[in-house]
């Protein structure tokens, strides 16, 4: 998307006058939302540390020194560390799974069926891509949800383009033998 005002000449702005920075927010709030809503996969926690991205980034604005990387970069690398002290946070905690539960008085019909095995794939794939190490998760996020190039996906992780290639095609591989769709020779 083009914008009148370039990000440059916004965040420099924002530097000397913060409520400048609202307008970087509306640019990308919903992007990095949607990134760590597929990191964290809960609503609720999407929201408050999407809000916490943001917050550091105003924090740190001034600190910014534009190195020939995007914006967006910055503030994904942002929400890329708090996601993961996120989860360095509650992997501290005891998760009790609700899988296996079964829903009583489910009435039969066979669209329903045909939803609900379309729903599972949808969550084996969900749950194959959760356990995937956090670096992969990321790649998948912002290769197929933010849609982003390989260069640019390797700013973000600090990699080469090459690097992000490979992780990329490793993690297919990984994905479709867990998953059983493939095999893998």
């Amino acid at each position: 998307m083009e914008y009148a005002v370039s990000d440059a000449t916004l965040v420099e702005q924002a530097k000397a006058d913060p409520t400048v920075f609202g307008s970087l927010y509306e640019r990308y709030v919903d992007k990095i939302y949607s990134y760590v809503y597929y990191r964290t996969g809960n609503q609720h926690d999407a929201e408050d540390l999407t809000a916490k991205v943001f917050f550091q980034a105003l924090s740190h604005l001034p600190r910014f020194v534009q190195r020939g990387l995007p914006f967006s970069s910055w503030l994904y690398r942002i929400a890329h560390n708090v996601v993961a002290n996120w989860y360095r946070d509650h992997s501290r905690r005891k998760m009790v799974s609700l899988d296996g539960f079964a829903v009583p008085g489910a009435v039969r019909d066979d669209g329903l069926l045909l939803k609900i095995a379309q729903d599972e794939r949808r969550l084996s794939l969900a749950q194959a891509i959760r356990r995937l190490p956090a670096e992969r998760q990321e790649l998948l996020i912002l290769k197929f949800v933010e849609q982003l190039p390989n260069a640019t996906i390797g700013q973000i992780m600090g990699r080469s383009e090459g690097a992000i290639k490979s992780l990329y095609h490793r993690t297919l591989l990984a994905l479709r033998e867990e998953l059983g769709e493939l095999p893998i020779e």
